[in-house]
């Protein structure tokens, strides 16, 4: 919800609100608040209470360039690693993706997936969770300030490539094809926030 904005930046969130709302029990729900507290997606304020973090547009570049770090990293050890079932899932996924006419946000979910089967043949958990957090965070971004205007379908097409050099086992046109896919995303973030910020509505 914090991701999709359905909870946004700045929204209090309260325990009984959300017990009902997901109809789950308290325990879970402060232990999934906590989790969010610590992977900053939450704000805890002292006698205040509990808050959905804002999107700071200063660590927007913060955010690429760790991708940019880790992600190609991770692209080198699966092409090292991986198997070839990894691969006949990625390009299972990416199929499933071709045809006309599915949403954006399915093809988000698509983008996120080819990454998930990355990271996991690169065999590496401790990796894996780092760039499950940042690949949320960018999310967030992408809702905040992409949902209407991203090219999605060009972010999964450049899976095709990805896969393609994988399975190669080309470990650095794979980690290029990666940082390039990781800093076409920057950009896109990068020109809408120009464009938000210079719109005369922006005051």
């Amino acid at each position: 919800m914090i991701i999709r904005l359905e909870l946004a930046p700045g929204d209090v969130l309260r325990e009984d609100d959300l017990q009902h709302r997901l109809e789950i029990g308290r325990t879970p729900i402060r232990e999934a608040l906590q989790r969010l507290a610590r992977d900053r997606f939450v704000t805890v304020i002292p006698r205040r209470g509990m808050f959905v973090s804002s999107i700071d547009v200063d660590e927007l570049s913060m955010l690429y360039e760790t991708r940019a770090m880790m992600e190609p990293y991770v692209a080198r050890l699966a092409c090292r690693r991986g198997l070839p079932e990894h691969w006949a899932e990625m390009a299972t996924v990416i199929e499933g993706s071709l045809r006309g006419g599915i949403p954006p946000e399915r093809l988000l979910a698509v983008d996120r997936r080819c990454h998930e089967i990355i990271w996991a043949a690169a065999g590496n958990r401790f990796l894996t969770d780092t760039l499950d957090n940042l690949y949320a965070h960018s999310d967030r971004v992408w809702h905040m300030y992409l949902a209407d205007v991203a090219d999605t379908r060009h972010a999964v097409d450049e899976h095709i490539e990805i896969l393609e050099l994988l399975r190669a086992g080309d470990p650095d046109a794979c980690a290029a094809a990666v940082e390039a896919h990781v800093r076409s995303f920057d950009d896109q973030v990068r020109a809408a926030v120009t464009a938000r910020l210079d719109s005369p509505l922006a005051g």
